[in-house]
């Protein structure tokens, strides 16, 4: 007689163990500690430095190559963008995912400083900026029609009405960017 034969002779023992088994699978289920959102940092650090009069290939020569060759020794970086412009250089610096910001932001000041004095003494201090992905996008949008209300009206009632109202919430978004009667819509920045 081999085990299973046990539960072909006695379907009711079958039924009680299948019974036990699935009660114990929902309990676990039920216990199991899930976070709805993984931690995932993506942070972003900007340095941009003014260059007043200088075209983009003074730029480019003066301000972002040596800045990019110095910023790029430092730790966690994913990958660098760079643009120059007339009068302005702009690196931005990707970070890998969960690096901590705080920490690259100080490395990449240090080297920063470290070519300062390289730099044209007519341009401006380099400001470095620091972004993480939760502050780039909106929790929400909302957007506002009305066949009987004109773009200065919609505008109006959004200031007037609705931005109180969103403000009152707790935890909610602190502050409206009202793109103006032209767009007729009102995009929620959260703070």
């Amino acid at each position: 007689m081999s085990f299973t034969d046990l539960f072909i002779k006695r379907p009711v023992v079958a039924t009680v163990v299948n019974l036990i088994i699935f009660i114990a699978g929902y309990q676990a289920i039920r216990s199991i500690n899930v976070r709805q959102y993984p931690r995932s940092d993506l942070s972003v650090v900007t340095v941009t430095t003014v260059y007043y009069g200088a075209d983009s290939d003074l730029v480019r020569g003066f301000l972002t190559t040596p800045l990019e060759q110095s910023i790029a020794s430092a730790d966690g970086i994913d990958y660098m963008e760079s643009a120059s412009t007339p009068g302005t250089s702009t690196i931005s610096v990707h970070l890998k995912l969960n690096y901590d910001p705080n920490a690259a932001l100080a490395q990449i000041q240090t080297k920063v400083e470290q070519v300062r004095n390289q730099l044209p003494p007519a341009s401006q201090l380099p400001v470095l900026q620091i972004t993480s992905t939760d502050n780039q996008f909106a929790s929400m949008y909302l957007s506002f029609f009305s066949n009987d209300l004109g773009r200065n009206q919609i505008t109006d009632y959004l200031t007037r009405v609705v931005q109180p109202k969103l403000s009152a919430i707790s935890g909610g978004t602190k502050r409206p960017d009202t793109r103006g009667p032209d767009l007729c819509h009102a995009d929620l920045v959260e703070v």
